[in-house]
């Protein structure tokens, strides 16, 4: 009988599922596109290829997301890549926003271009770490390995450093190496953690499992024996991870990198950053969280969780309120939103897990939108700083309203998308009794409103010829888009965020169904069959 199971496991290794052909088929695709962007070495060659690349990433991870929802997990090449309903919520956000910032990407970077901000050199450089920055996400999502995810999360870093200082400039440079050096350091504490983990899963295999090492790194196997692991190692190494992938997620204190470097990226660069490389950190956070509320109970990753979650609000709040320059204002919006998703992972039960999910997706388009225009119209009015933007609704009509939408959304206005993760977050949180932690938020949330309406009203609907850099009479009279190819992607994003307002789509509902059960599982049985815990002992 077990030469005949050895008998399947060698054939089915020999001929791979067609979702196993479609996960590696995602990952070579941006591969593919920095190699042709190298060979081509021409700019509207590279923005073609580019577009190109990012559409079949787009239909290729809808294929995914369509197998998962009805095969529930999907394991590849010697579950090396893992791909359930939780990676599925990641996936989407990394793919929907790269093919909408490569479509930006073809008017900003033309405009860059045009006035001698970037050359030929550097514009090919872009492309090529834009088609490598996606590769290094989408391999965060499907990898099972935890080594393997702490990898990608580290090549996210060496990558996004190249891009965020295209245009060498002292400012760009300076930033960039500070978020290299923190970002290093802090994934130095996840990389302890994930060794530590892996200590605490190897130690507590019987060793009568005679389980391979490489297996023991697995997500799948270190959640399954999450009930044996030692207890203390686990909050030792949790402690670990969650400040070093919390200075990646850009949580409070070890948030000090993202004001600069998002401020100084190319804007599509920005909206990446922003709106999924926090995701895939936050993600990576979550699933060791998993881990550890099935060694030692919920109560102590939620109550960090909920800590670090607070405060992030709390710092995103205030520095909003004193900000002066447009994109570290959207970085500091990025701080207080991966609060709230800690916040809401520390509330835990259905709603605030639920909200948490729906949150992630919902900034993933609310901010991207917001750095879509707001690099148009820096790029417009030649400036980033906000009391020199004034009169956007009057110069740049269709911009200013898509403007309008998205800060709208990204402070949790109802009808708006956010609105709606936001409130079953602190719904969740006043109905688990956390009273205080809750209550501080609300208020902090006013201030954020406060301060973001201030700014985005004056900007909206000031008078042009109270602009700063002195803009001409003909700029104030010429109304100008800048371009269909930046407007596009912001409408895009725009309708998505109030459909999201008023509906939740099937699909997503179903994976976020599949996710609770991920979460409910507290040991394998919920989340994987007990024969395949057996079967994965007996092979080990």
């Amino acid at each position: 009988m077990t030469e005949w199971a050895l008998l399947v496991g060698a054939t089915s290794a020999a001929f791979p599922t067609a979702s196993s052909v479609l996960i590696f088929s995602l990952l070579l695709t941006p591969v593919a596109g920095a190699l042709f962007v190298t060979l081509f070495r021409k700019k509207r060659a590279a923005e073609l290829i580019t577009v190109v690349s990012a559409s079949l990433i787009l239909i290729q991870a809808l294929g995914l997301v369509a197998d998962v929802i009805v095969e529930k997990k999907i394991s590849a090449f010697g579950e090396l890549f893992f791909f359930d309903a939780f990676g599925a919520l990641i996936m989407l956000p990394i793919a929907g926003v790269g093919f909408v910032s490569a479509l930006y990407s073809i008017n900003y970077m033309g405009r860059q271009y045009e006035h001698g901000l970037v050359d030929d050199k550097h514009i090919i450089r872009y492309y090529q770490g834009f088609n490598v920055f996606l590769l290094t996400m989408l391999l965060v999502p499907v990898s099972n390995n935890m080594g393997a995810m702490w990898v990608a999360i580290e090549a996210t870093t060496l990558v996004s450093v190249l891009l965020i200082m295209l245009y060498t400039k002292e400012s760009a440079i300076e930033a960039a190496w500070k978020y290299l050096i923190i970002a290093t350091v802090g994934l130095s504490f996840a990389l302890f953690g994930t060794v530590f983990f892996y200590y605490a899963n190897v130690t507590a295999i019987s060793p009568s499992a005679e389980a391979e090492p490489s297996s023991a790194m697995n997500w799948t196997d270190m959640v399954s024996h999450s009930k044996l692991l030692n207890p203390d190692i686990v909050k030792i190494a949790f402690i670990f991870i969650l400040v070093g992938f919390g200075t990646k997620a850009g949580l409070a204190p070890m948030h000090t990198w993202l004001p600069d470097a998002h401020s100084e990226a190319p804007t599509p660069v920005s909206a990446l950053l922003s709106g999924v490389l926090l995701n895939c950190s936050i993600y990576s956070i979550i699933r060791y969280h998993i881990i550890t509320s099935g060694t030692v109970g919920s109560a102590f990753s939620n109550q960090l969780l909920i800590i670090l979650g607070v405060v992030s609000v709390g710092i995103a709040a205030a520095s909003i309120y004193f900000q002066k320059d447009m994109k570290r204002m959207l970085a500091y919006s990025s701080v207080e939103h991966m609060g709230i998703v800690s916040l809401a992972m520390g509330f835990g039960g259905f709603i605030g897990i639920y909200g948490a999910l729906l949150h992630i997706i919902n900034h993933a388009i609310a901010k991207p939108l917001m750095f879509f225009a707001s690099g148009t119209i820096s790029q417009k009015y030649e400036t980033k700083t906000m009391s020199g933007i004034r009169g956007i609704i009057k110069i740049m009509p269709i911009t200013g309203v898509l403007f309008l939408i998205g800060g709208l959304a990204i402070v949790g206005m109802p009808p708006f998308n956010i609105f709606v993760s936001e409130f079953m977050i602190l719904s969740s949180g006043f109905g688990s009794g956390q009273f205080v932690a809750s209550s501080l938020v609300i208020t902090f949330l006013v201030i954020i409103f406060a301060a973001f309406m201030r700014h985005l009203i004056k900007m909206v609907f000031g008078s042009p010829k109270e602009s700063g850099r002195g803009m001409s009479e003909d700029s104030i009279a010429k109304k100008d888009e800048m371009g269909k190819l930046a407007i596009i992607p912001m409408i895009i994003l725009a309708i998505f965020a109030v459909i999201l307002g008023f509906y939740i789509p099937s699909p997503i509902q179903t994976l976020a169904n599949d996710v609770m059960q991920i979460f409910n599982q507290g040991s394998i049985a919920a989340a994987f069959p007990t024969s395949d815990l057996v079967s994965g002992v007996e092979s080990g």
